[in-house]
Order: C-alpha cells, then structure tokens, then sequence
C-alpha cells in the first residue's frame, strides 16, 4: 500500500482497503508539557504504536487526535486540556461515523495514562448501542504484560533510571518511525532527580487505577516527566534506533492477526447472544 495513514490516502484508496478489510487503529494522544520531549509525544508515541500494529494486521491508522484528558499536567502551560465527558463524545462521534463508513473492526490505543478513563466508557456506551464490539488497548498494561523482558539489562539491576532510560528511547524511536525525528531537539537539564511534589498524596493515588483516584495538578514543571540529556546528534540517533527496534519488538508480542480475528469471532457471539436476551441493550437498539 502506497499509504496505512487514513488522511494520506485517497478516497478511492479508502474504498478499494474496505472492499478486503475492515480494520481501523486508532491512536489517542494528549498535548502537555513532558520534560525535554515535544509537548505532543505522548500522541506520536501512540501513532507509532498504531502504524506498526498496521502493518502487522493489514489495517489503516486514523492520526490526527491530539487533545483530549491531559490529567494532572494541566498545570502546564503548554497543556491542552479536555475533559473526560468532551473526550468520551468526540471519540463516540468518530467511532459512529467509521463504522458508516464500514469499519467494523476498531482498535483505540494510547500510551497516555488516563486514556482510559476517556476511551474505556467510550467503547462500552458504543457496544451497547450498536452491537459491534470496539477494543481499546492500553499500551502501558501492554508494556508490562507482553514486553517486560524485552527491557531487562544488565545495567537494571544497579540503575533504577535504566528502565526510564529505555523508555525514553522509545519516545524518540517513535518520532523517528513517524519521520519526526528533527522534531526531538537537543536538550540538556531535564534529568529531574527531586521527588514529585505530590509524592506525599501517594497513598491516595494509589487507591484507584492510573490517575483514576482523585483529582489533582502536578505542583512543579518537573513532575511530569523527568528526561534525559539529548546533548548531541549522534545521542538522538542512537535513542531513536534502539527505541524503534523495543517498539517493533513489542508489537510482534502482541500477535495483531490473533486480536483482529478475535474481534470478528466476538461479534458472532455477542449477534447470538443478542438472539437469546433480546432485552440486551445492544439487541433492543438494533430492533427498535
């Protein structure tokens, strides 16, 4: 294919893609200010993700989702921020509009951390009114799931920012993969080592999922997120290698045909059981 990026193609392309396939990936970021790093990373990250889980499922990729739940870095000035309830809707609306369009088979993802508290509800609301099963995958639970190992080093074991260290690299590979890597600029002095301002709520972050728990702001810039020195070219190249190679690696773990086909085989069983419990909001709306 000449291109997997939905806005790069051509209509009559879109058109011959759903005359064989049905797949759509969709890549939900944030704008908000990330250390030394892009004030859109998080959403390039997430794309990057996106276009190799494309390649590997022959699907397409919507780009182009910027702005949405930032969370606790709305303190920054460089912070778009959203609410969840205006997120929830926006992505119903496009959700709803691809499925006209006849993508029956989509997949949400984000590296952001509260994403779910945007994409989740969003998918669940869209099944019950349509019968089609949508699925999001946070890629921070696949990061721990699926490619643990693909991280562990000798330096690990001795340095607790070798792990950051790593993940960092996969933020520049991302830019690299998107063919942004000039976007990451050379920077020097965002190796934060002082403890998160909020640090003394912990106990209290703690006690739901991934931002979920309460609601606060991040009290200094350096909170969110520590990064490493970018001194020179040859610095960012080498990040950018290493980090497209732990992306791709990472995506071949998540065996992207077998969650495709499951998608397909999930709507057979839900048709059946909307058969058996015609009272099942997804079989009432479909009848009604």
């Amino acid at each position: 294919m000449r291109t997997r990026i939905f806005g790069k193609m051509l209509n009559s392309e879109v058109q011959d893609y759903l005359s064989r396939n049905d797949i759509i990936i969709v890549p939900v970021g944030t704008t908000e200010m990330h250390g030394g790093f892009p004030l859109d990373c998080e959403t390039v990250i997430s794309e990057a993700y996106a276009l190799k889980m494309a390649e590997a499922c022959d699907g397409l990729v919507l780009t182009g989702l910027p702005y949405f739940y930032s969370g606790a870095t709305a303190s920054g000035r460089g912070t778009v921020q959203v609410s969840v309830r205006q997120g929830i809707d926006y992505l119903g609306a496009i959700a709803r509009s691809l499925l006209r369009l006849g993508f029956k088979r989509q997949i949400y993802i984000s590296l952001h951390g509260p994403a779910h508290m945007t994409v989740s509800p969003m998918v669940r609301d869209f099944y019950d009114e349509t019968g089609v099963p949508i699925l999001y995958m946070d890629m921070t639970m696949q990061l721990f799931s699926k490619a643990r190992d693909l991280f562990q080093t000798d330096k690990m074991a001795t340095d607790p920012r070798a792990f950051m260290a790593l993940l960092d690299s996969m933020f520049v590979g991302a830019y690299q993969i998107m063919g942004r890597l000039e976007d990451v600029p050379l920077v020097t002095g965002y190796q934060h080592t002082n403890q998160q301002s909020c640090a003394p709520f912990q106990d209290l972050f703690n006690l739901g999922y991934q931002s979920a728990a309460v609601g606060y702001c991040f009290g200094e810039n350096g909170d969110h997120m520590a990064t490493p020195d970018i001194p020179d070219l040859d610095t960012r190249d080498k990040m950018a290698d290493n980090g497209e190679k732990l992306i791709c690696g990472m995506v071949e773990r998540m065996e992207m045909p077998h969650v495709v086909e499951q998608l397909r085989k999930l709507e057979q069983y839900g048709l059946e059981n909307e058969e058996k419990y015609p009272w099942m909001p997804a079989a009432w709306n479909r009848n009604h």
